[in-house]
């Protein structure tokens, strides 16, 4: 389903060639309930001569995204260019946080290969594997690449995320020949990219696959619940996972007594920073009488 201003193009289940250019029913908006792209709704009042309907009720969803706004997306696609724009580990950082964030799987696409050194990709996925993720090389003038992504994504909705300019719309035309989305240059003076994609929308990968493409953003909301927030890193999981113990239940890993968490890895100091503006340590953290 797509949204367009104050209705809803809704593809039929029945038959996916099938749209219908939907209103929504009042007693959705009365009820509290938006209509996201994604959702499973029921049509009724069918006009098939016109092909148009009117949402009458939205299915339960298996989850939700607020930005962007998403239904029933299974995988969040973080995608950031080798160059132009140069990589940021803390934007980058900040985008996974985010995706985290869902309860999603998550995946990072390293995007503009043929714009680096192929030592350059391999330090960048050396990197990544370090905060827990396996990235994925992208150019566009390796196919192999792009069906490396495709074999991926070829399974449930996926989302494909990340700062503007960095090659999203171009990744949908090759994956979809024929989608011809509109791209736009980087800008040389700032580095940064244009928005080219101006809404959410999905578009077919295949029999059993979808992905939507969203617009671009720069600098994405951080969570703000500090108790989940060393939840977010992987690098954190995976001790826990292992078997780290804590001494204290509510421990933040932040040098408190009896932390198991070692503290070497290479984003503990953005953890750390990010933890005390979510959560200030009173006058009595870190006591060592905490239960």
């Amino acid at each position: 389903m797509a949204l367009e201003a104050n209705y809803c193009r809704v593809r039929l289940d029945a038959d996916p060639g099938a749209t219908l250019l939907c209103t929504r029913r009042s007693r959705l908006a009365h009820g509290g309930q938006q209509v996201c792209v994604g959702d499973w709704v029921q049509v009724d009042g069918i006009d098939w001569g016109q092909s148009r309907g009117a949402v009458a009720a939205i299915e339960p969803r298996r989850s939700l995204l607020r930005r962007p706004p998403l239904a029933n997306a299974d995988r969040v696609v973080v995608m950031v260019a080798l160059a132009r724009p140069a990589p940021e580990a803390d934007a980058l950082s900040r985008f996974l946080l985010a995706a985290e964030a869902t309860g999603l799987e998550v995946l990072v696409l390293l995007s503009k290969g043929d714009l680096v050194p192929p030592e350059g990709l391999a330090l960048w996925q050396e990197r990544l594997q370090g905060w827990g993720y396996g990235a994925l090389g992208l150019s566009h003038h390796d196919p192999s690449s792009i069906a490396a992504v495709a074999e991926r994504l070829g399974q449930g909705v996926s989302v494909l995320c990340g700062p503007s300019g960095v090659g999203k719309s171009s990744l949908l035309n090759a994956l979809i020949p024929g989608l011809a989305l509109r791209t736009a240059a980087v800008s040389g003076r700032l580095e940064r990219g244009r928005h080219t994609t101006r809404h959410v929308e999905l578009h077919d990968l295949g029999a059993a696959a979808l992905l939507a493409d969203t617009p671009g953003f720069n600098r994405p909301e951080l969570p703000s619940d500090p108790h989940h927030w060393p939840l977010l890193f992987p690098e954190i999981r995976r001790q826990l996972q292992a078997g780290a113990t804590c001494r204290f239940r509510d421990c933040r890993h932040d040098n408190e007594p009896g932390c198991a968490i070692e503290r070497g890895w290479d984003r503990y100091g953005q953890y750390r920073d990010g933890l005390a503006v979510l959560s200030p340590p009173g006058p009595d953290r870190g006591g060592s009488g905490r239960r």
